[in-house]
């Protein structure tokens, strides 16, 4: 059942899911204290959960989002502190219109709303500029969706987007001829990476990529809801910059002829002007 509470998922608090390198051996257990009651459930699901909303039923958005997408319906997400949220699906693939599937590696686990949104994004901009100057589009590295931290995983800083499987991180796109191309090369086509920097600034609420020093290596998508409706699009799509062959002859094309240069001496130094005087 989609919301059923025997399939919380109780997360590590300021971390994501771990692989089995990173566990460790949890911590002693407190001695029980006798006629000591354990927390209730309101506790541990906090102030704003819902009963009433407990369904098994799939909600409109995940109706939507099964005609163009590979997923698996989670259970509500209780994490520690702000983490957490509901109407959680685990994407694994996007279905084109000509029906091929575009992986998601590994699959991103986001709030429904967000999955359809980047859905939207891939099949209607993202795949289609790529056909046309790059072949057809395979997958997409997912480099984080899901995860229970605050901004840039700076201590203290606001709770992220991520925190509530309202964000993903994306680095590159991979071909069916085997090419991988990030979104962050300069040298990758630059209307193509212009054409996808567009659309995604129209379609989510925060862009971040390069020239933003958290975000040079990939980029930051999110529906994150701001007063006014404000979005936040900082992503700047650069040009390599040109040989060293170049700059040395455009250097060069700048001087037309010798160039004389008159230097000033230096004013004699005081036993030199004595010496001078004395003659």
């Amino acid at each position: 059942m989609r919301h059923l509470i025997a399939g919380l998922w109780l997360v590590a608090a300021g971390c994501g899911l771990a692989g089995a390198e990173d566990v460790t051996l949890p911590r002693p257990r407190p001695a029980i204290v006798h006629g000591a009651a354990p927390p209730s459930f309101a506790e541990v699901a906090g102030p704003h959960f819902d009963s009433a909303a407990v369904t098994d039923k799939a909600s409109d958005c995940d109706q939507r989002l099964a005609a163009v997408a590979l997923f698996t319906l989670m259970p509500r997400l209780i994490g520690p502190g702000a983490c957490g949220g509901d109407d959680l699906v685990e994407l694994a693939a996007v279905t084109l219109p000509d029906k091929t599937r575009v992986a998601i590696q590994p699959p991103a686990l986001l709030r429904c709303p967000m999955a359809e949104s980047f859905a939207a994004w891939l099949r209607e901009e993202v795949a289609p500029r790529a056909e046309k100057l790059a072949g057809k589009l395979k997958s997409v590295e997912n480099y984080d969706s899901y995860e229970c931290r605050s901004r840039n995983r700076v201590p203290g800083a606001k709770i992220s987007e991520h925190a509530h499987g309202n964000a993903i991180d994306v680095r590159a796109f991979h071909f069916a001829d085997g090419r991988r191309l990030e979104l962050t090369d300069m040298h990758v086509d630059k209307p193509m990476r212009v054409a996808w920097h567009d659309a995604a600034c129209r379609r989510f609420t925060t862009v971040l990529g390069p020239g933003d020093p958290n975000h040079e290596n990939h980029i930051h998508l999110d529906l994150a809801g701001r007063r006014g409706n404000y979005r936040l699009c900082h992503w700047d799509v650069r040009e390599p910059p040109p040989p060293p062959s170049v700059v040395a002859a455009v250097g060069e094309a700048k001087i037309s002829g010798p160039v004389l240069v008159t230097v000033p001496m230096p004013p004699p130094r005081p036993w030199q002007a004595a010496v001078v005087r004395r003659r």
